[in-house]
């Protein structure tokens, strides 16, 4: 028997996400019945406390007695309960700075901890993750944005909806203008971007016509791969050597800077890969750009005016062309760009966010749990007993030191 704890989100400010909804949690009972699981009561959680009693789960405000601990964010490190295993998105993969003393806490209190973001297939896909609905509220935000900037439309912020179906509501009746966008990326996100463009039914148009034509209606290019970038001897684009070598490669954006409107930027990014632009480069009068949704948001980096995360409430500033400096949004004026930076996007939805979620944790992850040996689990194991795990080895001077 495996005891499964839903625990509160102590990150401040609060997440409303949850891993399993109270739905799941009974789905859970009725397909393992190898598992116990109870809740720990939360103000904060997009579902009630009463959803999950509804549905016949039990409240339990000590997880001391459960085996595993189901999350989200970052868990305090004065929280932890030693010993446990925790499954949340620790942040610490890439040896973030900021949560070095959560390394440190998972180090000391010989907590196993299986991160998210590391449960991997065998060919590195990643399982789980939020990227889909960061990618609908970024492209919501992005739209809602420049309507408010240009002064056309209106739309109301995802996270003042209900659900998505809500959100989605108000296209129906919304016209919007012959605006052209730009979007980026291949994965989750960027199939989340996508999924707003196919609702507003936003025509989608070639590369190449997108750079040298206008049109009477709203378009959207799709830019990946070769259309990104190229081999900096060769002209040409490997998928495999581009994720080996991004540093031999150059980026092929700075084009549609003066074609597009709108970007919506869904691409991983890290400091080895070209960025899409460069800062200068806005200042220049024939960067058409004005509304940036900057989805995957890293501060200077594939949009290099991202001068940091906004928030879910104060989703957007400007940044003006000549200065670089931040300013208010909305303006009219050709000075600014509006940069819409939230990090956090997916908690605008988090109803939807969460069901989706734990769908993927019952179909692919409990499984796993319930064996005697997981490899799904063990790659993605940072760290058990008071030791890093063999495929974290990597984090030694940051976990250790």
């Amino acid at each position: 028997m495996i005891k499964i704890g839903l625990i509160r989100e102590g990150k401040t400010p609060p997440d409303t996400r949850v891993a399993l909804s109270p739905r799941q949690c009974a789905d859970v009972l009725q397909l393992f019945p190898g598992v116990q699981l109870v809740v720990e009561p939360s103000p904060n959680r997009c579902f009630p406390d009463e959803d999950y009693t509804s549905a016949g789960i039990t409240l339990q405000k000590d997880l001391g007695d459960c085996d595993v601990l189901l999350g989200i964010k970052e868990v305090p490190a004065d929280k932890l309960i030693p010993g446990k295993t925790y499954f949340f998105f620790s942040h610490t993969k890439k040896k973030q700075p900021y949560n070095q003393k959560l390394m440190h806490a998972l180090i000391d209190k010989k907590i196993r901890m299986i991160d998210y973001e590391a449960l991997t297939y065998d060919d590195g896909a990643r399982i789980l993750g939020f990227g889909f609905f960061a990618g609908v509220v970024g492209a919501h935000n992005g739209l809602m944005t420049y309507g408010k900037k240009t002064r056309k439309f209106s739309l109301i912020p995802a996270h003042a909806c209900h659900d998505m179906q809500e959100m989605l509501q108000q296209y129906r009746y919304v016209k919007l203008p012959p605006v052209k966008i730009a979007v980026t990326g291949s994965g989750r996100v960027t199939a989340g971007l996508l999924e707003i463009m196919h609702h507003w039914d936003i025509e989608s148009v070639e590369p190449e016509d997108f750079l040298v034509k206008e049109y009477d209606y709203p378009v959207y290019t799709l830019l990946k791969g070769a259309n990104l970038y190229e081999n900096k001897n060769t002209g040409a684009y490997s998928r495999e050597d581009f994720h080996h070598h991004p540093e031999a490669y150059r980026c092929k954006f700075l084009p549609f800077t003066r074609a597009a409107d709108i970007l919506m930027n869904g691409i991983y990014w890290d400091k080895s890969i070209p960025r899409l632009f460069e800062k200068q480069d806005v200042k220049d009068p024939s960067f058409r750009m004005n509304v940036i949704s900057d989805v995957t948001c890293d501060e200077d980096g594939s949009v290099p005016i991202n001068v940091g995360a906004s928030t879910i409430a104060d989703p957007v500033y400007g940044i003006d062309r000549q200065s670089l400096a931040k300013v208010v949004p909305f303006q009219t004026t050709d000075n600014t760009i509006d940069v819409m930076a939230v990090d956090n996007l997916p908690n605008e939805l988090p109803r939807d966010a969460s069901q989706h979620f734990g769908e993927h944790i019952i179909k692919y992850i409990l499984p796993e749990l319930m064996k005697e040996q997981s490899l799904i689990l063990d790659r993605a194991t940072i760290c058990t007993g008071g030791r890093l795990s063999s495929y974290f080895d990597y984090l030694s001077d940051y976990a250790y030191s």
